[in-house]
């Protein structure tokens, strides 16, 4: 089977999403450019590590002394509205990577689908014509940020934690595991 990259050089939008209730929702990972749009599913976890490693990632441009191209407190405008329609699930995301273009002074973020099959995951940029599908996409360090800050923000949105063993809250109480098998409400 051919493999697909769907390459976003210049996102006019790249965000994370969900679709449905707390604690059934579908994670979103959404690029739109000049038309195209691309939706690949991940997981609350995923979405949330993506989050952390691109402000570490962007941190480490920072400090290595790029302050011109990654300034302390830089954030591009916060994107709140909703993923765009129709949402429609290119691939379900298995592995990621994510890299800094020295070149072009961009953060590069790839999600790679799930297979069946054992494959190795490809470098960064790697076009080879076999290997999982890709979404490729390149994000000035503003961007990032605010794509990190929506991300956490999103991943924050789902149910509340419960107080005693930190273990999301369904609406109608849940079982803690600290109170020795008592439901607690909500």
């Amino acid at each position: 089977m051919t493999r697909q990259v769907y390459d976003f050089v210049e996102p006019d939008r790249f965000v994370v999403g969900t679709v449905g209730m707390p604690g059934e929702r579908t994670f979103f990972l959404q690029a739109r450019q000049q038309g195209q749009l691309t939706s690949v599913v991940v997981e609350k976890a995923q979405a949330e590590a993506l989050a952390e490693r691109i402000d570490q990632l962007l941190d480490e441009v920072r400090d290595r002394g790029d302050e011109e191209v990654v300034p302390e407190g830089l954030v591009g405008p916060y994107d709140n509205d909703p993923l765009d329609a129709p949402i429609m699930e290119e691939f379900r995301v298995g592995a990621m990577a994510l890299g800094w273009d020295e070149a072009n002074l961009r953060v590069v973020i790839e999600a790679h689908a799930v297979t069946e099959e054992a494959i190795e995951v490809p470098d960064i940029g790697d076009d080879e014509a076999t290997g999982p599908d890709t979404l490729r996409v390149w994000l000035e360090p503003a961007q990032a940020r605010a794509f990190a800050q929506r991300a956490r923000a999103v991943v924050a949105a789902g149910r509340p934690a419960c107080p005693f063993c930190s273990q999301p809250l369904d609406p109608e109480g849940h079982v803690c595991p600290r109170a020795n098998g008592y439901r607690r409400r909500g």
